[in-house]
């Protein structure tokens, strides 16, 4: 009796099936059972590729429908952003709002409280009588301008010279500069001190300027870094058009380092804005106080005058924000290029 397998009709089917294979396998083309095989031994990894009704072998689509554990870690990540941006802004609410209140509500109310009524008394008291506010703000302003385009001067010219120009030790005294970084702040501040008591400098101008303005290690290495990565071809070109050191660096380099000149501005100026310990020692009296020697000053030993303190601190984070708000597009295309090392 013969076989329904040894039919002519299966031997052909077969050799049919066969031909497919061989075709398949000489063209490059994967298996679908060696494909389904080797999926079997790995239950968790999602096969690349799936098999049609046709018997052909296409790219299998991602799912649509995010997994749960994928959107609990979404969640988990938008709960941590959220807490660290309250835990941010909230300082700041609360200083506007004390600024806008009475002693007399500041006292009597809890601190979360919102104003009622809303007074601008504080501001009015800061800028007249004797407190005179507006001294501070203009020394402040004074000091940062100078120091802005003193520093952002002389750190583009270091900057450029350790990137772009040979000479011999360059790196050794880059490194050594840049090694001052570690030196706490407060180090200097007895040596400084002393540098312009003797040179009669105390309570001065120019005792609050000179030690910043020539450069920063900070900025002449994140200079250094952008300035690296500026084409050399770009230079050259230059060059051999007869373009000299200067005018390289005017023509080409800074145009170029708009973004990361603006990121340095923002930071020295919210630095020194900022800087309250060499302001206090090396001045005294109110002719050359900043603003925030100032807005301490309006605390005594048994009076803290907290919305005194809070307007006064209202009003030097305005610039601040009208500066970032500027800025800011420059401040993100230097993040996005250099990632802020």
């Amino acid at each position: 009796m013969t076989s329904p397998k040894d039919t002519p009709e299966a031997t052909a089917e077969t050799d049919a099936d066969a031909t497919t294979e061989l075709g398949a396998v000489a063209k490059g083309e994967p298996d679908a059972a060696a494909m389904e095989e080797d999926t079997a031994d790995f239950p968790l990894a999602e096969p690349a590729l799936r098999t049609t009704r046709a018997g052909r072998l296409e790219a299998r689509r991602p799912s649509s429908r995010p997994s749960r554990t994928r959107l609990g870690l979404n969640l988990l990540s938008y709960l941590v952003l959220a807490a660290g941006f309250v835990l941010t802004v909230a300082p700041f609410i609360l200083s506007v709002m004390t600024a806008f209140k009475t002693p007399g509500q500041f006292a009597s109310e809890p601190a979360l409280n919102p104003p009622s009524p809303v007074t601008v008394e504080n501001f009015i008291t800061l800028f007249t009588g004797e407190r005179n506010f507006w001294a501070p703000i203009a020394v402040t302003a004074q000091l940062v301008l100078v120091v802005v385009v003193g520093q952002l001067g002389f750190s583009v010219l270091a900057a450029y010279a350790f990137a772009r120009i040979q000479f011999r030790l360059r790196d050794v005294l880059f490194w050594g500069y840049l090694g001052t970084m570690m030196v706490p702040q407060v180090v200097t501040v007895i040596p400084l001190y002393t540098i312009f008591s003797q040179l009669g400098l105390r309570n001065t101008f120019w005792a609050l300027v000179l030690p910043f303005v020539f450069g920063s290690p900070y900025a002449i290495f994140l200079l250094r870094e952008y300035f690296r990565a500026i084409p050399e071809d770009l230079i050259s070109a230059a060059r051999l058009d007869g373009a000299g050191t200067l005018r390289i660096l005017w023509s080409i380099v800074i145009p170029l380092s708009r973004p990361i000149l603006a990121t340095l501005t923002i930071i020295t100026v919210v630095s020194h804005w900022n800087n309250f310990l060499w302001p206090l020692i090396i001045t005294s009296g109110r002719t050359w106080q900043t603003v925030t020697v100032a807005t301490a000053a309006l605390q005594s030993q048994y009076n803290g005058n907290w919305t005194l303190v809070m307007a006064a601190t209202t009003i030097a984070l305005a610039p601040l924000l009208v500066l970032f708000a500027i800025f800011q597009k420059n401040i993100i295309s230097s993040i996005a290029i250099t990632g802020f090392k």
